[in-house]
């Protein structure tokens, strides 16, 4: 059993990567997905989702706020005991109905329920959280020690024994991406599916990406590089965010911007990776790593503070990519990564020297052949 909330990507897409690829290999395993706030109180749910999705596109720093807030315990506590109130009932019904073997956490709100869940009912259910942030955890991943604990870097091992758990409990993975992610396109490939998705295969191509809500930003990103005539062809993928498609729309139709491509939500993400050249985007863990994997170089442009302070330390300390907060600076540093074959290929050789792994398949191995 696998619980999640819908707060952004990064919380659900490794939890279904891995569903997928144990169900796939596995017929006498069966795998449940399952969103705590299926059954919640509709305004909650809104609060929570919307809440999430709202602040990190329109006004990051209320986000950032209320992050440093819940540090401190009786801020944390508070939430996380009204969260429970909601999520319990569902909750509990899906565990006694299922009975699970394993019971994987892939949010922190969600870990208060479930512990107590099973302690009320004294099941034998052994419970792991799944910490999603691969560098820089918040502390309420941490709320329970007794749990086994599946991280994505021998940093956040180090934390997780620093905050009195043991570390034969802790399981250091790569990061799980969905399977698609593990292979890069052949050239042959790139050319098709240029000429598929209807771009120049002779210009270099920019991709705009945030996840599943847009990029915070993305029209006026998009804006300064059509203002400054980078000689590239551009898409931005818009994701849930309706208004930021509208916007791209209109300012394709108004400008008339033959170069430019506005998708929503679609579900060929990787085809758009892997023909492009640089993606500008926001260091969300799931969407980071699935650029590097692609070997692909990431322009930074925004990231949650602190949850995602890790992520771009770990891209820019390894020379893979570069930090910039300034959209009016993005065209000047496109054009410098693209027209010098000697920057454009240190990076691209830093991704590749540092040999990174899709950890789904060592995931689902790990949670298959150990009790």
């Amino acid at each position: 059993m696998f619980v999640y909330l819908k707060t952004g990507g990064g919380h659900f897409a490794p939890a279904k990567a891995l569903a997928d690829n144990i169900q796939s290999e596995h017929n006498d395993i069966l795998v449940h997905l399952i969103d705590g706030l299926t059954e919640g109180n509709v305004m909650v749910r809104k609060s929570v989702e919307d809440g999430y999705r709202n602040s990190v596109n329109n006004a990051m720093w209320t986000y950032s706020t209320m992050y440093v807030l819940h540090k401190l315990e009786p801020v944390s506590r508070l939430t996380t005991n009204l969260i429970s109130y909601f999520v319990t009932p569902y909750l509990e019904k899906k565990i006694l109905e299922i009975d699970p073997e394993k019971i994987l956490v892939f949010h922190f709100l969600l870990i208060k329920p479930i512990n107590e869940i099973i302690k009320k009912h004294k099941l034998g259910t052994k419970i792991i959280t799944v910490v999603t942030d691969p560098f820089t955890a918040h502390p309420m991943w941490f709320q329970e020690t007794n749990n086994e604990f599946i991280v994505f870097s021998q940093v956040l091992k180090q934390t997780c024994i620093s905050k009195g758990i043991d570390a034969y409990k802790v399981n250091v993975f790569p990061f799980i991406l969905n399977e698609k992610y593990s292979r890069k396109m052949t050239d042959f490939e790139k050319i098709c599916t240029k000429m598929e998705l209807g771009f120049n295969s002779n210009r270099k191509i920019v991709l705009i990406l945030g996840g599943g809500d847009g990029m915070p930003r993305g029209r006026e990103i998009v804006y300064n590089i059509m203002n400054q005539n980078v000689d590239v062809e551009v898409a931005i993928i818009c994701g849930k965010n309706k208004r930021l498609y509208e916007q791209c729309k209109q300012l394709k139709q108004k400008h008339k911007l033959t170069n430019l491509k506005v998708y929503g939500y679609v579900d060929f993400v990787r085809q758009l990776i892997g023909i492009s050249d640089v993606v500008i985007t926001k260091c969300g863990a799931s969407t980071f790593m699935e650029i590097l994997m692609m070997g692909k170089i990431p322009i930074i442009n925004n990231f949650i503070w602190e949850q995602e302070k890790g992520n771009v330390e770990y891209v820019c300390k390894n020379g893979m990519g570069v930090f910039e907060k300034d959209t009016r600076k993005l065209p000047g540093l496109l054009s410098n990564i693209l027209s010098d074959n000697v920057i454009y290929d240190a990076f691209r050789d830093n991704i590749s020297r540092a040999s990174l792994n899709n950890g789904t398949q060592q995931v689902a191995n790990y949670l298959v052949n150990t009790q």
